[in-house]
């Protein structure tokens, strides 16, 4: 017999508090006494690497109970992605697997698979990025599922989609690189480049969560019905080109690599100083004005290839070298205190520990500790980047060993209907 949704039924999650485990528990309720708004939904996350991985921690920083299915004696293949390595393993790893509950299934051992198939059909929201079709041989394709758990809520993650792409293997260097990213990326007169972290996979992962939070309210409101979202690298970056990709789409123009330069406004780039380059990037006529004020050249404002930023784009060659033989006078810290004193965005190149050290400086928080099942920190990393108020403060558990939950989970499922 077919299962129907409850039209009842309002909540976004189904897993009551007897069926969560002790990681759930502990996620309920924040340190402010305020309930989480993922309380009570349960995450089944078959995915691995990087970008269901970030979808499911995100969710997971939000209150979800995210039980990660890994195999058994490997794991995610993260897991042996170093160096670097933190005291408690790979730190890439790490960064998109906090708050999560580890169990080690073989999915070609009947037994397991029967036990990863009850998870499967508890959950209100799986998440995968198997080959498309994969799970599917498994008897775990959303096909498999809907009718027994049909509020179930079954994300499907790839490289190209599960068309014409199906058999391609997707991986973010590979979509940067046939998807224009790595096109519009790089000095104009060298190689392209691709981005320095996993963009692709990261915007896919945002996607991800989006789609998922999105069909969780589309749930509540359509009976409890669930759905099956695919998201794939390719689209995730496509939809990510904004300006770029509509230059081609709306005026036939292809984009090219420019450095650090910006097709459509100037100054918005690296400038260079007495010491090293500054990052400035100004927006309107308003602030190059009080720019050429600041770096003591005031008439460049005035110049009609300058006053204007269409006429400061069509003269990029001019201007830029008299900007920065203004800027040569001084380095680039110095510039930066005087541009910024005159309200302009401006600053130095700095690396990932500058950036923390700022955002520290402006009372950001930018890091959490987290903790071990002792309740012992082990680690420090970025927090969940949105500030609720009401405070709203995500639960901090360290990325979970490689079936630490396996036997707690096991012993929760076989012990549920």
């Amino acid at each position: 017999m077919t299962a129907q949704p409850d039209p009842s039924r309002t909540d976004l999650g189904q897993a009551s508090p007897e069926q969560s485990g002790t990681t759930a528990d502990a996620q309920g309720e924040n340190p402010t006494g305020t309930t989480l708004p993922l309380d009570g939904v349960l995450v089944a996350d078959f995915s691995r690497v990087l970008a269901g991985p970030l979808a499911t921690m995100t969710l997971a920083d939000l209150g979800a109970r995210v039980i990660k299915v890994e195999r058994p004696g490997a794991g995610d293949d993260t897991r042996s992605w170093g160096p670097p390595w933190s005291d408690t393993g790979a730190t890439y790893f790490e960064s998109a697997n906090r708050n999560k509950e580890s169990v080690a299934l073989d999915l070609t051992d009947p037994e397991d698979l029967a036990l990863a198939k009850k998870l499967a059909l508890k959950a209100d929201v799986l998440v995968e990025n198997f080959k498309p079709g994969g799970l599917a041989k498994l008897g775990l394709g959303y096909e498999d599922l809907r009718d027994e758990n049909p509020g179930l809520i079954y994300a499907s993650i790839s490289g190209f989609g599960s068309a014409g792409g199906r058999n391609l293997a997707g991986y973010d260097f590979l979509v940067q690189a046939v998807g224009g990213l790595m096109s519009i990326t790089g000095p104009a007169d060298g190689s392209p480049y691709k981005a320095g972290v996993a963009l692709v996979d990261v915007l896919c992962a945002k996607d991800t969560t989006i789609g998922v939070l999105s069909a969780l309210e589309a749930r509540r409101r359509n009976n409890g019905r669930g759905s099956h979202l695919e998201i794939n690298l390719l689209s995730s970056l496509q939809g990510a080109l904004v300006n770029q990709g509509q230059a081609y789409l709306g005026a036939g123009k292809v984009p090219s690599r420019m450095g650090n330069d910006h097709p459509s406004i100037v100054p918005y780039q690296l400038l260079q100083c007495s010491d090293g380059p500054l990052a400035v990037t100004i927006g309107n006529d308003g602030q190059f004005a009080r720019m050429a004020g600041a770096l003591g050249v005031p008439d460049l404002a005035k110049d009609e290839r300058f006053a204007t930023n269409s006429a400061r784009v069509a003269h990029r060659e001019i201007l830029v070298p008299l900007l920065e033989e203004a800027l040569s006078g001084d380095t680039a810290q110095h510039w930066e205190d005087v541009l910024t004193g005159e309200g302009l965005p401006a600053g130095k190149v700095g690396g990932i520990d500058d950036g923390v050290a700022l955002a520290e400086d402006l009372g950001l928080e930018p890091t959490v500790d987290v903790q071990d099942a002792s309740g012992q920190t082990v680690g420090r990393q970025f927090r969940h980047p949105v500030t609720w108020n009401p405070p709203l403060e995500s639960p901090t558990t360290a990325p979970p060993q490689l079936g630490e939950h396996t036997e707690s989970v096991i012993e929760w499922l076989k012990g549920t209907s």
